[in-house]
């Protein structure tokens, strides 16, 4: 994830969204909320993705169940805006 961040920031590499997205999957796919969320926003916003705001929502949703803060607040913004989900003010 941490690498993720750097690639995505251009903090010490050079910044390279593609780069970024395939560190923050990694620790996706382990389990990680942080990189969870951190995929999710790449998909959300297209950044080293083709943007997808399902695909987002999902990655949202898996950090938003381990109680990751981040992730809540993203995925409740999603159901206020209407974001790869019906809006839903209540949800």
């Amino acid at each position: 994830y941490n690498l993720g961040v750097r690639y995505a920031k251009g903090i010490g590499v050079a910044e390279d969204h593609a780069e970024a997205v395939k560190w923050y999957r990694l620790a996706a796919d382990h389990g990680d909320p942080a990189g969870q969320t951190s995929l999710g926003g790449c998909y959300e916003n297209g950044n080293g993705v083709v943007q997808n705001p399902a695909e987002a929502l999902r990655w949202y949703r898996l950090a938003a169940t381990q109680d990751y803060v981040g992730a809540q607040v993203s995925l409740g913004v999603c159901y206020a805006k209407g974001t790869g989900v019906v809006q839903d003010d209540a949800e």
